[in-house]
């Protein structure tokens, strides 16, 4: 009880795949708690988490949610994370601030595989984390199938902590396999302890030993026990437990029923008992308590529309109290969330988990000090999602263009995954992320926050043209009256394809001064006003022009003059030289269990992708990466199939590597989707 006491903040993240069961089981541990006297239901939009309205039009976690509780004199903060891989950059920002995780799963095997790259963060982390395996009363799998499963996916072992009673729809209760007492589930109230069914203690036998055998692994003495057949006593093994889970090295399984509150009692008792308490988090990312001075970090923003921008934050060490500066910033308001509900507070200690108001300047992931000292240490932070998904937008109204970036700014702030961009060629707006569900509620966001209700369309793809022989002496002459004096130009071209690559070249091989130098520079600006828009209606690429011969009139000619005829060459000469579409290619590396390894080379191929390899992925066990060349237009809805695909953990990174032509049977097609033929026309 004394050491209960004394650590009395525990901070845990509530994560695992869409639909698990997550919020349900917050819920759950708010009710058991008595943080909440009544249960909100996911389908009814009542619930503590997912409190945002994009989330409740949808029934799914789309940022994290957090909820204080206290049981047993323990503070509790869950930070509730959304399951779709779409937004797992939240998920990441805000397991770098907690002391363990709960990883909720559903019992089906061939599910488990959705778990990996979660795992593979928890463990580079050194993220403490048990599994609570949800729904229980749904198996479709034997209970050591699961177990099995999750073995599979986790690079530390896995051991049971409890043994179900019952299978499928007939759970009835379990079985701790430190104290090898059975329960019995009521709902509303605790299990009761009851004898050991007959016929289940074989089972129960076997997944205790396999938890005991992995535990002496790390424990000597544990193994001299085990080895001399003495039982160990339960003081013991939860000491084992203890040490072995707050140091990240054995991942502990539960089980039980979130919506009926079966198992939760037994989960939370463990987290109180098992899980590190915040100084032992402190130490193992190497942060020193050894003064008073405040330090916190930034896991989460939000801009609501009340209170304008508050930070969630993790406080490392010191105490932060109302109205305490921070890098500069005076904050304005210190809370305890309870979904989006703010509970004033007058300080915060190290260890807990609290909002901070109006941290202007301030990004998640920040580290944040007292005196703001630029040379402090910064903590390390959650790596950025590379952007796989675009769509480009356009405010319905027009005169919104001006409101525009300055929301996305905000949007950008709150989720670091998204990303944007003014294109240089295409003229679009384009909005970048991590999926169609994740561009579609930051849409709702800008719409419902900022009044700026937009269109949408697939980005154009930057296409550009190029010619593959060349044309001597291509003759164009302006010559203009108009009253006064009047215009003449008069130039002969030489046009040629260059390497991929090089661009445009112009130079000049004039003889005798029949293009007088300072008319020169006109003949130049007109060749490049061309290229702007090639004889297929793109940006020409990889052309040299060189000026040959031409003449002039002393009065009558200009810059002006010898810039549109060189324009008028161009256009009589390009034609000519069998112009061709190219295309942007991108690099790709795309990475997926290996069992998906022949369905991924199958995308690729069947977007005329180019595979270049493939090899294991390095630290991901059991993982290949393909690498291939890919073509930009075959690139949109990519991300959707590879993760149908690959039951959503296949994702990839990419980069633009070269320009290549179009394939002959594509460029008539390519020519006629592009409108106009104006490949770079502005909204």
């Amino acid at each position: 009880m004394n050491e209960k006491v004394m650590s009395g903040v525990r901070n845990v993240a509530i994560v695992g795949p869409y639909l698990s069961g997550k919020t349900t089981l917050l819920e759950s541990l708010l009710f058991v708690t008595g943080a909440i006297s009544r249960k909100g239901r996911t389908s009814d939009g009542n619930t503590v988490g997912d409190s945002s309205q994009e989330a409740r039009d949808r029934q799914m976690s789309v940022e994290v949610s957090t909820a204080s509780t206290e049981y047993d004199n323990v503070r509790l903060t869950f930070v509730d994370c959304p399951g779709s891989v779409e937004f797992a950059q939240e998920t990441y920002n805000a397991l770098i601030g907690v002391d363990a995780a709960i990883v909720v799963c559903e019992p089906v095997s061939d599910r488990v595989m959705t778990l990996a790259p979660l795992f593979k963060f928890l463990d580079d982390w050194e993220i403490p984390h048990l599994v609570f395996i949800n729904k229980m009363d749904r198996a479709n799998n034997n209970f050591m199938d699961v177990l099995h499963a999750l073995k599979t996916v986790s690079s530390r072992p896995v051991i049971p902590h409890q043994y179900p009673i019952g299978q499928g729809e007939q759970l009835s209760g379990f079985i701790d396999l430190v104290s090898e007492q059975a329960y019995h589930y009521h709902p509303g109230a605790a299990a009761d302890p009851v004898p050991m069914p007959d016929a289940l203690k074989e089972q129960e036998q076997a997944a205790r030993a396999e938890m005991l055998e992995e535990l002496a692994n790390f424990d000597d003495h544990l193994l001299e026990e085990l080895l001399e057949e003495i039982n160990p006593p339960q003081e013991e093994i939860l000491q084992d437990l203890k040490m072995e889970l707050g140091a990240d090295l054995i991942v502990p399984v539960f089980l039980g029923v979130a919506e009926q509150d079966y198992g939760v009692r037994p989960l939370l008792e463990a987290l109180l008992r098992e899980a590190p308490d915040p100084s032992t988090t402190a130490e193992r990312r190497g942060i020193v308590l050894h003064a008073d001075a405040p330090l916190a970090q930034a896991i989460k923003t939000y801009y609501t529309p009340q209170g304008g921008k508050i930070s969630l934050v993790r406080v490392w060490q010191g105490r932060l109290t109302d109205g305490i500066v921070l890098n500069g910033v005076r904050t304005g308001g210190l809370y305890r969330l309870m979904g989006q509900q703010q509970q004033p507070l007058t300080s915060a200690e190290a260890g807990e988990i609290v909002v901070l108001g109006r941290l202007e300047g301030i990004k998640t992931g920040d580290t944040l000090t007292a005196s703001g000292d630029p040379l402090a240490t910064e903590l390390p932070k959650a790596e950025q999602m590379a952007p796989v998904f675009a769509l480009a937008i356009t405010p319905e109204k027009r005169n919104d263009e001006v409101k525009l970036s300055s929301a996305i700014s905000k949007l950008l702030e709150e989720d670091p995954s998204l990303a944007w961009e003014q294109h240089g060629d295409t003229h679009e707006v384009i909005l970048w992320g991590q999926g169609e569900i994740h561009l579609q509620v930051a849409l709702d966001r800008l719409r419902r926050k900022y009044n700026l209700p937009m269109t949408t369309h697939q980005p154009r793809v930057p296409y550009k043209e190029t010619i593959r022989k060349p044309a001597s002496s291509i003759h164009g002459r302006y010559k203009h009256q108009s009253g006064g004096h009047g215009q003449f130009g008069d130039v002969y071209l030489d046009i040629k394809p260059l390497s991929r690559g090089e661009g445009f070249n112009f130079s000049q091989a004039i003889v005798g001064g029949v293009v007088p130098r300072q008319y020169i520079p006109g003949v130049e600006t007109g060749v490049r006003e061309y290229l702007v828009h090639g004889p297929l209606g793109f940006p020409v690429v990889d052309v040299g022009v060189t000026l040959t011969n031409g003449s002039y009139h002393s009065v009558d000619s200009s810059e002006q003059a010898f810039k549109q005829a060189a324009r008028i060459a161009m256009q009589e000469g390009m034609p000519k030289c069998e112009p061709t579409l190219l295309e942007p290619i991108t690099a790709i590396q795309v990475c997926a269990p290996a069992e998906f390894t022949s369905k991924v080379l199958q995308l690729v191929s069947g977007r005329r992708g180019q595979i270049l390899g493939y090899e294991g992925k390095s630290d991901w066990s059991g993982w290949d990466c393909v690498s291939a060349y890919l073509p930009q237009a075959e690139m949109h809805n990519f991300i959707v199939e590879l993760r149908s695909l690959t039951m959503g953990v296949g994702f990839f990174n990419w980069k633009y590597d070269h320009l290549q032509e179009v394939p002959d049977k594509l460029v008539e097609r390519v020519i006629a989707t592009s409108g106009n033929g104006n490949g770079n026309s502005a909204h």
